[in-house]
């Protein structure tokens, strides 16, 4: 690992060195109860400040032994830690540098080798992940998964495939065919862009039609390209940076030639990514003229709640009495510090009761496809945090991202309890068109 990476931009606009970021951290401490992976193990490698550790030792050996691959592979990327530092490490920036030191230099055993290509070759794909619902739809109306599940068969064979098996959302009916542009409702007030997703748009799209309405509702025309695919956001976490940055480089073009004035994200951790995409393809090594455009239209994404509270309400809020816990997502919080946006909209929705959870700054256990790779971390994680859904007494879980949605839900299921799930933009479109409570508290 070399001080020729280059992470994060300073306030001054220039890339500062890899090694430059790690001397930002001072050991203090602050990152330890709100990392995910020390709060389970109490771990000190295991921790933001353990690893910056190790990031430095690696790099001045020269060497990337298999126990530091192994504790940078645990960190879930939540980015708790950059959240808490007072000092203002830059460990986001870190984490994936690091990542994609490991990918480039570090052999993987076969096993892990053929589930990473796997993963990498099915869920950044949109197209592929629609040939699934068929099959998947099939597998869930058979009546197969109570017997899987009950017999273990996955869990004593690949604790991975019994992770996906058991995330896998219900699937009823075909895919809405979303029109690439959605008139504003009465008079227009923007013309934004709006990215459908690869996991969002195959396995959750009703957060889409629910995004698009309440956009036109409040007055945008809502443009929807069908030439975009995946925004590199599963890839970039994962140290894939060249394939990131060839899904950032499309997505720029696609969005550019759409002409919004912004795009609206529903989903945190594709946010989260888009709107670092300078830096993503500065450290693939582009030229300036690239970097330039991948900063213009990151300075123009916006998380859809984030989008809503700048633009401000128009269209009518209807009564929707229930009492609804919100789960912060970690890249929607931790990594664009988005929190008060959601909740604002919620708690103006009349006769909604919205609570927090406790420990909202402790991760899930989703993030990404690290349940998939670290089921057993990932799958602790999610039983505290079903735990503290439970605690509140709610019957409805509002996040604002897939794989936090999959992850809790299936927590509460394990545990032998009934959770539903809703994303901010379908409460939102519940209460603007008047429908009942019971439109959430369905499968």
């Amino acid at each position: 690992m070399t001080d020729g990476h280059t992470a994060r931009e300073a306030d001054d606009g220039a890339a500062r060195s890899f090694g430059d970021l790690l001397g930002d951290c001072v050991h203090c401490g602050f990152c330890l109860p709100t990392c995910p992976t020390y709060v389970l193990w109490g771990e000190e490698m295991d921790s933001p400040r353990g690893r910056i550790h190790l990031m430095g030792q690696t790099r001045d050996d020269g060497v990337l032994s298999e126990a530091a691959v192994q504790h940078f592979d645990n960190c879930l990327g939540c980015l708790a830690c950059v959240t808490a530092c007072p000092s203002g490490v830059a460990y986001d920036a870190l984490i994936e540098t690091t990542r994609a030191t490991v990918e480039k230099e570090h052999e993987r055993g076969p096993g892990e080798q053929a589930l990473r290509s796997a993963v990498f070759a099915l869920f950044p794909y949109r197209r592929r992940l629609d040939l699934l619902r068929a099959p998947l739809r099939a597998y869930q109306a058979s009546g197969l998964s109570h017997l899987v599940r009950r017999s273990g068969l996955l869990e004593r064979t690949s604790p991975s495939l019994a992770m996906m098996e058991r995330l896998a959302p219900p699937l009823r009916g075909g895919v809405p065919d979303l029109p690439e542009l959605l008139p504003a409702v009465g008079r227009r007030r923007a013309v934004v862009g709006m990215l459908t997703g690869c996991v969002q748009g195959s396995f959750f799209p009703q957060v889409n039609t629910a995004t698009a309405r309440v956009l036109a509702r409040e007055g945008c025309d809502v443009v929807i390209p069908r030439s975009q695919g995946c925004c590199g956001a599963l890839s970039a976490h994962a140290g894939r940076a060249e394939e990131a940055a060839d899904f950032a480089r499309a997505t720029i073009d696609t969005f550019e030639q759409a002409g919004v004035e912004a795009v609206v994200v529903n989903s945190a951790g594709c946010g989260g990514s888009m709107k670092h995409y300078a830096r993503l393809l500065r450290e693939t090594g582009v030229g300036t003229a690239e970097v330039r455009r991948a900063d213009s239209l990151a300075r123009r994404v916006m998380d859809l709640s984030e989008y809503l509270m700048v633009l401000g309400p128009r269209a009518e809020r209807h009564p929707l009495p229930v009492r609804a816990a919100y789960h912060d997502a970690c890249h929607l919080s931790h990594g664009q510090g988005v929190t008060g946006q959601p909740r604002a909209l919620l708690r103006a929705i009349p006769g909604l009761e919205l609570v927090d959870l406790p420990n909202p700054e402790i991760c899930c256990g989703s993030a990404g496809v690290y349940n998939l790779l670290r089921p057993q971390p990932a799958g602790e994680l999610g039983d505290r945090k079903g735990e503290d859904v439970r605690s509140t007494g709610a019957r409805l879980l509002v996040t604002g991202n897939p794989g936090c949605s999959l992850q809790i839900a299936s927590a509460v299921e394990r545990s032998g309890g009934t959770l539903f799930v809703a994303h901010t933009a379908q409460v939102l479109d519940a209460s603007l068109r008047g429908l009942a409570p019971e439109s959430l508290l369905t499968d």
